[in-house]
């Protein structure tokens, strides 16, 4: 009789750290957010910006797409903070627009129209 409660316990032991892992899953969220990245640069800055964030598992950005993903723990930092912690560093974030003084913080080849504007020259 021993040996069985031993195993009931062990079973409702793994059961019920199973339901704790899928709850603590589910705080982690990941999303895709167009940037108006230009160059090398800009996803140099926007990773390293995003990657150092408080909340913030990891930042990747695909420069041809301007796309960057982020998987981050919503508990501790929204989508909106995300997309105004890229309008903080110069760059728009889907709906979210930079301000011109935001974007004038940026180098010239980082700004929008930048990597064409440096190939005329």
């Amino acid at each position: 009789m021993k040996k069985y409660i031993t195993y009931l316990q062990v079973a409702i032991i793994c059961l019920l750290s199973g339901t704790s892992f899928s709850q603590s899953a589910d705080k982690w969220q990941t999303v895709t957010i167009q940037t108006s990245a230009e160059c090398g640069d800009c996803e140099t800055r926007i990773e390293s910006a995003l990657n150092f964030t408080k909340g913030v598992k990891f930042a990747e950005l695909d420069m041809e797409t301007k796309r960057v993903t982020v998987k981050f723990n919503q508990e501790k930092i929204s989508l909106e903070e995300l997309k105004k912690a890229l309008n903080a560093i110069g760059y728009s974030a889907d709906d979210f627009k930079a301000s011109r003084e935001q974007i004038n913080q940026l180098p010239a080849c980082c700004q929008p129209g930048g990597m064409q504007n440096s190939e005329r020259d």
